[in-house]
Parts: C-alpha cells; structure tokens; sequence
C-alpha cells in the first residue's frame, strides 16, 4: 500500500510541474474584420440632419433667412414630369 502511496505522489509531483500558466502574449495569425467606413457630415442629407447642425431649427422655416442656411431645394423631393413637390427629405445618406 506504502508503494503505491509513494508512486501517487510522485506522478501527482510530475504532472504538476509540467504544467505552464502562461497565455501567448501576442496571437499574430488572428484575422480581424474591417471597421466599416465612417459616416462624414457631408454624405448625411436632409431636413433632420440640417436642423441639428444649424442650431435653430426654426431658421429653416424662415423665407427671409439668410442664404447660408440653404434653400428649399435642397430638402425637398420634386417629380421631374410635373415640376411640383412630392415629398420631404427627412434623412438621406450620399454615397
């Protein structure tokens, strides 16, 4: 019994002294992805993105307003056959 007391404690010292608690510092073949491509203020569009960026939003509504806060042309949707307005430019995004 004293024997194999004395083998158990000698593997039990082996297998313990053969382990390692060290984790690679760096993993070089580690294939990350591509951050998608960033939105610029100028490829954002629209009556929302305006408002937010002029900082007094009811300049916009303004017909006497200066030129620098733009035109109603830029915000608005026009149907090429009839020439009249269709819609408004909520948010739209320029590629």
């Amino acid at each position: 019994m004293k024997k194999y007391a004395g083998i158990l404690i000698i593997a039990l010292a082996a297998t313990a002294s053969a382990q390692t608690f060290r984790t690679p510092a760096t993993q070089k073949n580690i294939k990350r992805p591509t951050p998608p491509s960033p939105v610029y203020k100028d490829n954002v569009q629209g009556v929302i993105p305006r408002a937010l960026r002029g900082g007094n939003p009811f300049r916009m509504l303004n017909p006497n307003a200066p030129a620098k806060d733009g035109t109603a042309e830029q915000s608005v949707i026009v149907d090429p056959d009839t020439g009249k307005w269709k819609g408004i430019k909520l948010f739209e995004i320029v590629f």
